[in-house]
């Protein structure tokens, strides 16, 4: 197996990777620094549904790390390309957050509470028993399911709280329709990215902290990948998968000298 390097473009998870606990990750804002130095394409990758990429620059930016807009590719933009691309100019029930709401509709789709061709679920903190019976309703009726991300919790200041993968799970009970999730660890994610960059899978490694989405994600999309040891797994869950990164390393700032 080669051991993945920085000669090219780079796709990066964000929690875990660059933030963790709403704090910047020591050596994250001089990763970045560099990367935008060295004049590599890079888009930092996210199953977080809950912010639009502005929002996602401006928090960021709060926290110390300065990044462009563009920079940033959430599964709330690869559910609107992919519907777009599956069924174009269609229509969707959304539920999720205004950033769901507004990528869809620049995607050329229009609202629809009736008979549309897909039910768009994301992350919100705002569920409502009205929107799911909606959502139930029309599933049933045939509109196709699809979900932002398959996460079923999220860790938050308040504490553990039901993410987009429980709140599917309730859509699927009722209607008995399992969503198919946009997000990692589907490859589609990353396909998405590489499209956006206009990259090839041969020339991109892909940073995670997690072996089960991260790093499973960017094998099947066929990337090299480096598991960071800053946020979920240790060293000793990566052997207990079949799949290895290729390679390890404790956190970006062990990367910061090869941009």
């Amino acid at each position: 197996m080669s051991v993945p390097n920085l000669e090219a473009n780079v796709l990066c998870d964000m929690d875990g990777v660059l933030i963790k606990d709403n704090a910047l990750i020591p050596g994250a804002a001089e990763f970045i620094a560099q990367l935008s130095l060295s004049g590599r394409s890079f888009l930092i990758v996210t199953n977080n549904s809950l912010f639009s990429p502005k929002e996602l620059q401006v928090r960021l930016s709060s926290m110390g790390l300065h990044v462009e807009e563009g920079h940033f590719w959430t599964s709330t933009l690869a559910a609107a390309r992919f519907a777009a691309d599956q069924r174009p100019e269609g229509s969707a029930f959304v539920i999720g957050e205004n950033c769901l709401h507004e990528a869809v509709q620049a995607a050329g789709y229009r609202k629809d509470q009736d008979s549309p061709d897909f039910v768009i679920l994301g992350e919100t903190w705002e569920y409502s028993f009205s929107d799911f019976a909606t959502a139930t309703r029309l599933v049933k009726a045939g509109s196709r399911f699809i979900a932002t991300n398959p996460e079923a919790s999220d860790r938050t200041s308040q504490g553990w709280l039901p993410g987009c993968g429980a709140m599917a799970a309730l859509v699927q009970a009722a209607s008995g329709v399992a969503p198919f999730f946009i997000g990692k660890p589907n490859p589609l994610m990353l396909h998405e990215a590489l499209r956006t960059l206009d990259a090839t899978s041969q020339d991109t490694v892909f940073i995670g902290d997690r072996m089960d989405t991260d790093i499973l994600a960017g094998i099947q999309a066929g990337l090299k990948t480096i598991l960071v040891l800053s946020g979920v797994a240790t060293r000793e869950d990566a052997d207990r998968f079949p799949f290895r990164p290729g390679r390890i390393v404790n956190s970006v700032a062990d990367l910061v000298s090869e941009c």
